[in-house]
């Protein structure tokens, strides 16, 4: 007997307990929950605002964009704009479709280039042992603070030097070398455990296979992360200071050399905004389960 009650029912008690753990009940009122909501709903309508703007300023006619007070919603809406952009990027001497290759090319070179370097050099930084490893990475470290303006003369005089000025390798091989994708997948990798890859060399695995098999799979949000980050940044490259030939130019100079065109131009220019904010906004929510799960995952634990 232990405070009254048989060891048998104790031992029942204590099982159930384990096998069913009472859910703690959260500390919040009703009131509290209700302020939480609108203060929630509050920011994400604060944040919102700018998207739904873009999607009504690309469907108002001329009169509705200059209509002072501006609002926020279409009255009447109409493709024009959408119509009159085709027709003036049908009438470049360039095609349209090559702009579009051109953007293809670039930003996926860049993005796919800057994930597979980064992850290679991430792994042995994270789950080896040799000379400089730290000095290695606290040069990476210190890459991050520097801003693309310091760095700019000295990429276009190593881009000159190599010879691969006015072409797409002077926009992707610079993309390849940023030091914010080595630090993410370093610190993602490092999470994965050693007995893991020890057990995958035992069996007889190689490096590249542990690499492919191992690392890279348990690190999938970090990289689709990364992926999203780089072609946010690559699909915004105009290339105008490595790029002349116009043949050779990514839509985005395209795209900004219509929205210079001035009031009569309004019209293009806000279906420009919508073209340029819905690709990148569509590849996020392709993998926006990814991005939530890296920011709430704490890795795989011994």
């Amino acid at each position: 007997m232990v405070s009254g009650k048989p060891m048998v029912i104790i031992e029942k008690e204590t099982l159930r307990e384990r096998l069913f753990p009472r859910r703690s009940k959260l500390n919040r009122s009703r009131a509290g929950n209700a302020l939480l909501f609108t203060f929630m709903a509050i920011c994400g309508v604060f944040m919102a605002l700018p998207l739904v703007m873009i999607v009504n300023n690309a469907l108002k006619p001329l009169d509705e964009i200059y209509q002072f007070p501006p609002r926020i919603f279409v009255r009447y809406p109409t493709f024009e704009n959408f119509t009159d952009l085709f027709v003036q990027m049908s009438g470049t001497w360039v095609p349209f479709s090559r702009y579009i290759l051109n953007t293809i090319i670039i930003t996926g070179g860049g993005t796919v280039g800057h994930v597979i370097i980064a992850s290679f050099a991430a792994y042995p930084l994270a789950k080896h042992k040799f000379p400089g490893k730290t000095f290695l990475f606290t040069l990476v470290i210190l890459s991050l603070m520097f801003t693309w303006q310091v760095t700019q003369i000295p990429n276009y005089v190593i881009i000159s030097y190599l010879g691969i000025n006015n072409t797409h390798l002077a926009l992707i091989i610079p993309a390849w070398g940023y030091g914010i994708g080595l630090y993410l997948m370093k610190q993602f990798m490092e999470q994965i455990p050693d007995s893991l890859i020890e057990s995958a060399r035992i069996d007889g695995a190689s490096e590249m296979r542990v690499f492919w098999l191992i690392i890279m799979p348990n690190v999938k949000p970090a990289w689709l992360t990364l992926a999203i980050f780089q072609f946010n940044l690559m699909w915004g490259n105009t290339g105008y200071l490595f790029i002349r030939s116009e043949e050779l130019k990514p839509l985005q100079f395209a795209m900004q050399q219509i929205m210079a065109g001035g009031p009569a131009r309004a019209g293009e220019a806000a279906a420009v905004a919508f073209v340029l904010a819905a690709i990148p906004i569509t590849f996020f929510l392709l993998c926006q389960s990814s991005i939530l799960e890296t920011m709430t995952t704490s890795g795989i634990k011994e």
